[in-house]
């Protein structure tokens, strides 16, 4: 979905398009695909953002609408200087929307097929600030998947990377295989395209291929049919012929091996390299007729904020001089509550018709005035509205009854708890020539009269298999299995695998140990244990290492970490024993 169409211009909106998305006014398209389509709108104050709504085959579907709001809420996450944020989003409406910061300048790809291939210098410097994208996307657990010259903008002050961890979510729903084509062929990694994991490494892979297209003007593994492209990308090399020597090193980007590839901050650092001079972003890093179109869009939008809104269509029904009260209209979910904004039916006006949600913190831009001085907005009240009349107060009742009935609960009270004080002391009694077996936190076994809980039995699985990208609940008798690709947005993921960067154990309590080879795992070490972690690389694993796992459901777990897939194997899973202490401690954390 590019930033519009060359020169600056706007495709006027269709037929079929709406008028407005939950009170933002749509001005104009900006591009569409396979996920949706995209729109141009306004802030309140006048900000461009750019608007996408999701196809309705996507938004029926129920696995995309799982996937898309964990990949939503991942990608509020994002905040770099190379993305487009997240301004405002809708995940459970009947069409599914997301907003973010509108990007002044074209897609690299229209730019490349406009203008031709692009100078190195500014190659190197579009290497560098995708590279430095990616990297933020990678560290909020999101592999982007479908990095490609149309998803990478070219702003005045350096490229923006646009649609993140959308293609996730369609990602594997029942439309992948009628037609929904989820990344580009010609853009896929080897192991994309065989259907393997993706990680991370594939988005270098994809990186290289963008290289190649901005420097060359044609696609490192040529053209014709998709499955013929497919086929060049996993079993033959790549056809380098023309690139510059100063991108010599894209040719490790686009090895077969993603291990071979290298991380985006060795991406940066080559690019620096090559560079004869400093590389800074500056307002010149772009060819000339490249920088004066993206002026042009910069008017182009203005003139579109400043535009009157278009006559709505919609007949206007006479008031009623005495109008009875209306119940409020649904409000749509954002990523923050809004306000309704105040009624002008005889002033046209553009933009949305409510104030802009401010971004959650730490996760998004300020944008605006703080909090204390945004304009508040309510509706228009009527100067006058009939008021209820008083209601008779009820007759005084004979409060005799009342008293007696206290009286005769606090006696039958009393008794009760002269009753349960001896049974308490008889059980004291008995107990104490066997040992206090009670420990410091919650249990199974209830509290005492001290307010201290007893330790819960421990109940163990062994050989329990979690693929990557699943996770298992402490809960569970046994715990299978449940395949989430966002599990931090999963209260009940008690134990993950996964891999942003590298592959890691970790737990939505975010409470993990580590413990010595001199330790002995059990639940006293469990308890005694604080020096708590958020994941555990599995490269500080060997066979036989233990964990120790507390949840925010107050369950303890200890993990016997027992080895991955054998060598060979297509499947990628971590193998652990479990020993679970249900109800160990308070939950929350405590």
């Amino acid at each position: 979905m590019t930033g519009g169409r060359p020169g600056g211009h706007f495709r006027p909106l269709e037929s079929g398009d709406p008028a407005s998305v939950a009170g933002y006014r749509l001005a104009a398209r900006l591009g569409s695909g396979g996920m949706g389509t995209v729109y141009l709108s306004y802030t309140p104050g006048g900000h461009p953002i750019a608007l996408k709504t999701i196809r309705p085959e996507l938004s029926e579907d129920p696995e995309f609408r799982r996937r898309f709001r964990q990949e939503v809420r991942a990608a509020q996450r994002v905040q770099g200087l190379y993305t487009a944020p997240v301004i405002d989003y809708d995940t459970e409406g009947d069409r599914p929307w997301l907003a973010t910061a509108y990007v002044a300048g074209p897609s690299l790809a229209a730019a490349v097929v406009e203008h031709g291939p692009l100078p190195t210098e500014s190659v190197l410097l579009l290497l560098a600030g995708t590279a430095e994208a990616l990297s933020v996307i990678h560290r909020a657990g999101i592999v982007h998947r479908d990095l490609k010259p149309s998803n990478v903008l070219l702003a005045s002050d350096g490229p923006r990377v646009i649609d993140f961890g959308i293609a996730r979510a369609a990602d594997a729903t029942e439309l992948t295989g009628t037609g929904v084509s989820i990344g580009t062929p010609p853009f896929m990694s080897p192991e994309q395209a065989a259907g393997k994991k993706v990680k991370a490494a594939s988005d270098v892979f994809a990186l290289g291929q963008v290289a190649v297209f901005a420097a060359r003007g044609t696609g490192a593994y040529g053209g014709g049919p998709s499955h013929a492209v497919l086929y060049r990308i996993v079993h033959e090399d790549p056809d380098l012929d023309g690139l510059p020597g100063q991108l010599g090193f894209v040719a490790r980007c686009l090895a077969k091996d993603p291990a071979e590839r290298p991380s985006p901050a060795e991406i940066i650092a080559l690019c620096q390299e090559a560079s004869p001079t400093p590389l800074r972003q500056s307002g010149s890093w772009l060819p000339e007729v490249i920088a004066a179109q993206i002026t042009r869009q910069v008017s182009a939008s203005a003139e579109l904020a400043s535009a009157p809104a278009p006559a709505d269509p919609t007949p206007t029904v006479p008031a009623d001089p005495t109008p009875a009260p209306r119940a409020p209209a649904p409000t749509p979910v954002h990523a923050a509550p809004t306000t309704a904004a105040p009624q002008a039916p005889t002033t046209p006006s553009f933009g949305p018709v409510v104030p802009l949600p401010r971004p959650q913190a730490p996760f998004g831009p300020s944008y605006g005035p703080p909090a204390a001085q945004q304009p508040h907005f309510t509706h228009q009240q009527p100067a006058w509205r009939p008021q209820p009349l008083p209601l008779p107060l009820p007759p005084k009742r004979n409060q005799a009854g009342k008293w007696i009935a206290i009286a005769a609960g606090v006696v039958m009270g009393l008794f009760w708890l002269g009753s349960c004080a001896s049974a308490l002391g008889d059980l004291g009694g008995s107990s104490g020539s066997s040992g206090d077996s009670s420990a410091t936190g919650g249990g199974t076994g209830g509290s005492t009269g001290s307010g201290t809980l007893h330790d819960p039995e421990p109940v163990t699985y062994k050989g329990i298999n979690i693929p990557l990208d699943y996770y298992v609940r402490f809960v569970d008798s046994p715990p299978k299995p449940i395949e989430d690709r966002s599990p931090y947005d999963n209260a009940d993921a008690d134990l993950y695998y996964y891999d942003v960067n590298e592959d890691a154990l970790s737990s939505q309590g975010e409470r993990i140990v580590l413990l010595n080879n001199s330790q002995q795992g059990s639940l006293k070490t469990c308890r005694e244990e604080t020096r708590y972690a958020e994941r555990v690389s599995l490269s500080q694993l060997a066979k036989g290492t233990q964990l120790c796992v507390h949840t925010t459901s107050g369950h303890i777990a200890l993990v016997t970490f027992k080895g991955g897939a054998p060598e060979g194997d297509p499947s990628d899973f971590v193998s652990v024993d479990l020993t679970i202490w249900r109800n160990a401690e308070e939950p929350g954390g405590g």
